[in-house]
């Protein structure tokens, strides 16, 4: 049934889905391994989907860790909020991640420590994607933005925000994917 959906949501919006199936758990684990979660005080996700990375967040997190789910898609964005309902400190916004640093004035969210990223950086315009990252750069001090990619050509691109890069390929994920771990240095773009 998840398959269904996620497939059915591809077919609707191709360039913000970026792919014809879920991630894998194998992919799940690389994403959330960069992660302290005995220090994490609030984690966001950014394109949680059908939340194959959620999954894992929420079953590592401390309950006092709040977890902040982004997810532009309506349909994915219900199910996230059916699944997660009576979990503790789980926040689920239907908005997108272009808008961040709003979400977290809103809800009074101050620094966060780690950002997670599903989002399709190669089928997203480039002013989107500035945008995004300029978002994840003004709420992270010393955190990590961990994406995953299906090449390594938009390295160079998330170099231009975060000096610091580690990335290791997953094989067993359809297709093959690239998590890259992403630290600030002392230079920011505003």
């Amino acid at each position: 049934m998840h398959f269904i959906t996620f497939l059915t949501e591809f077919i609707k919006h191709p360039k913000t889905i970026g792919a014809i199936s879920p991630s894998s758990k194998k992919l799940a684990h690389k994403m959330v391994q960069p992660i302290c979660f005995e220090n994490a005080q609030c984690i966001v996700e950014l394109g949680p989907g059908m939340g194959s990375f959620t999954k894992e967040l929420v079953k590592r997190k401390k309950p006092e860790t709040l977890l902040v789910l982004i997810e532009h898609n309506t349909t994915f964005c219900e199910k996230l909020r059916q699944q997660y309902k009576h979990e503790t400190n789980v926040l689920v916004i239907n908005g997108s991640a272009e808008n961040l640093m709003q979400y977290l004035a809103q809800f009074n969210i101050g620094e966060i420590d780690y950002v997670i990223s599903g989002l399709p950086f190669t089928s997203l315009e480039a002013e989107v994607s500035c945008s995004i990252l300029k978002n994840v750069q003004g709420c992270l001090q010393n955190g990590k933005f961990i994406t995953f990619q299906y090449s390594l050509v938009k390295k160079s691109f998330f170099q231009k925000y975060f000096e610091f890069i580690s990335h290791e390929k997953v094989w067993i994920n359809m297709p093959p994917a690239y998590v890259l771990s992403c630290q600030l240095g002392n230079t920011r773009i505003r």
